[in-house]
């Protein structure tokens, strides 16, 4: 049966209401009883002791706010009666234990993918096309057009065919249509096609922070080869992806197919060098095909977005236990989202392995946080509307919960925006909390299949990056299936524990990786791709 109210840490003041609650309603909870004044609704917290002005507002064992006038006990805590506060951290006061999890039953397990030279084993195989700037934009869509209608010879959309019969004064109703199939040409390669609005007329950072991008997209285990469009002139040279990328992978063995626009002439002569060396680059890497591979060549990334106040007690703690189970295996996890760890930073930087870590994560946090306040903001402006409605009132209250995704195992290192991970265990990962700039910058660094937990829904997807969408609770498993691929809800329900869940989950991950399942995102081609511009547009 399930549960009507938790609370999460023994510390708390607050107490997460999981049903809808009616004024009048009495409820028990270890030793105490609540009787509510007026309705709380599922997902918001209530209090659970009275507060007077100034009193701390602790969840998850972490101060997440403050209280801006006297709150009774059992009255629910808003936007209006509590305001964002977390706890200052200077630096590292302890170094936190860790017992890993039993993973008997993950060490030996395998994945079918596609093994490149430099030891690296992705979970797709893909030729990928991409601009250096947004002036080739247009040639991008051309050859995207041009390579998908012969590639893979898909049937028209349901839409579109009920917009066709709607033109022909036909049938309109579902019945009229069919689904989309798909039969491509090459089985074992993938085409996809990236566009942006960066490159130039920003500031000259911002341009060599997106070739940097470039190249771990690249050097990524899912990318076969690629074709780069260059214009010419602009902040983004060729010479500076190149680099960026020899930075990166000096023994780089992957395929590249590089036009210049103001060398090749006209667009028709640059159009068709570029069909002929891409059609023989995507020829061989469809030789390529896949084979057994230990789940630790696994880089997993941990991200959330549209979050509610479940988020924090169902999907995020799973994604927790599996980024665990990785870290105890010799895998690697990625947990990003600087602004959305805000107020759980001390315990961070204690799991930090090494102190240099610690210290760059503070400086990563307190520069990110001067950015924005010199922007006219702050890190308590980042839940959204959305956040808010369903329970997440402050910056901190959403970034506790959000840091669930990361597990309890020791930090093995930090990475600034488009560096690469490298060493297996939990890395973090500056970036926005920005939904797509986040999976943008998680995939630059190497994550070959992203976690994506999500309270109230959303559609993204990566280019090149299966993106499996965890929902926290079993409404919206339901309600948007079509882009949902888990249901954590059950951990709320009480039908699953978040060990139990989080097993579940690994074995679906497996699947995806396996190419025996295909994610929503990837069966509805969402293909998001926003480079984070840390600059002004000059």
């Amino acid at each position: 049966m399930q549960k009507k109210v938790l609370k999460v840490n023994p510390k708390d003041n607050v107490i997460v209401a999981l049903l809808d609650l009616s004024a009048g309603e009495s409820v028990h909870l270890d030793g105490a009883e609540y009787t509510f004044v007026k309705d709380i609704k599922a997902k918001h917290k209530f209090a659970a002791v009275d507060f007077q002005e100034g009193d701390q507002i602790i969840m998850y064992g972490v101060i997440v706010g403050k209280a801006n006038q006297h709150i009774k006990k059992g009255e629910v805590i808003t936007t209006e009666n509590v305001k964002h506060q977390s706890a200052k951290v200077e630096g590292k006061t302890e170094t936190l234990g860790w017992i890993p999890p039993n993973v008997d039953r993950w060490k030996d397990r395998t994945f079918m993918g596609y093994h490149r030279e430099d030891g690296q084993v992705g979970t797709e195989n893909i030729w990928l096309f991409f601009p250096l700037v947004f002036c080739e934009n247009k040639n991008i869509e051309t050859l995207k057009d041009i390579f998908e209608k012969e590639l893979l010879h898909e049937k028209a959309s349901k839409h579109q065919l009920l917009l066709r019969s709607l033109l022909n004064g036909g049938e309109t109703s579902d019945t009229a249509v069919e689904e989309k199939e798909d039969t491509r040409v090459f089985k074992n390669i993938d085409v996809r096609f990236i566009t942006h609005q960066g490159g130039c007329g920003g500031i000259r950072q911002d341009a060599e922070a997106l070739g940097r991008l470039f190249a771990g997209y690249v050097n990524n285990p899912n990318v076969a080869g690629a074709t780069v469009l260059s214009l010419g002139c602009q902040n983004l040279q060729v010479q500076i992806f190149m680099d960026a990328l020899h930075a990166l992978a000096p023994d780089n063995k992957k395929p590249i197919v590089v036009y210049e626009q103001q060398k090749s002439g006209t667009i028709d002569e640059m159009l068709t060098g570029v069909i002929k060396d891409s059609y023989e680059g995507i020829k061989q890497a469809n030789n390529i095909e896949r084979k057994p591979a230990s789940i630790t060549k696994l880089n997993i990334g941990l991200e959330c977005g549209g979050s509610d106040g479940f988020s924090g007690i169902s999907a995020n703690p799973v994604l927790g236990e599996v980024s665990d189970i990785m870290a105890a295996v010799g895998g690697t996890t990625m947990l990003a989202e600087f602004p959305e760890l805000c107020g759980v930073e001390q315990e961070l930087v204690n799991r930090c392995i090494n102190d240099e870590d610690g210290v760059k994560f503070l400086k990563l946090m307190k520069d990110f946080e001067k950015s924005v306040v010199a922007a006219g903001s702050g890190f308590d402006m980042n839940p959204s509307p959305g956040n808010i409605k369903d329970g997440l009132i402050t910056d901190a209250m959403k970034s506790a919960g959000a840091a669930k995704k990361g597990g309890s195992a020791p930090i093995v290192e930090v990475l600034d925006f488009t560096e690469y991970a490298t060493k297996p265990g939990l890395n973090l990962l500056c970036t926005p909390g920005n939904d797509a700039e986040c999976t943008t910058a998680l995939v630059g660094s190497g994550a070959t299949v992203v976690l994506f937990t999500t309270g109230l829904g959303t559609p993204m997807g990566n280019p090149i990056a299966p993106v499996i969408k965890i929902s926290s609770n079993t409404i919206l498993a339901e309600k948007m299936s079509d882009i949902i691929d888990f249901n954590a809800g059950t951990v709320i329900s009480g039908d699953k524990t978040i060990p139990e869940a989080a097993d579940e989950l690994l074995e679906y991950i497996i699947k995806v990786a396996s190419g025996e399942v295909k994610t929503k995102a990837d069966l509805l081609n969402q293909n998001d791709f926003i480079p984070w511009r840390r600059g002004v547009s000059l």
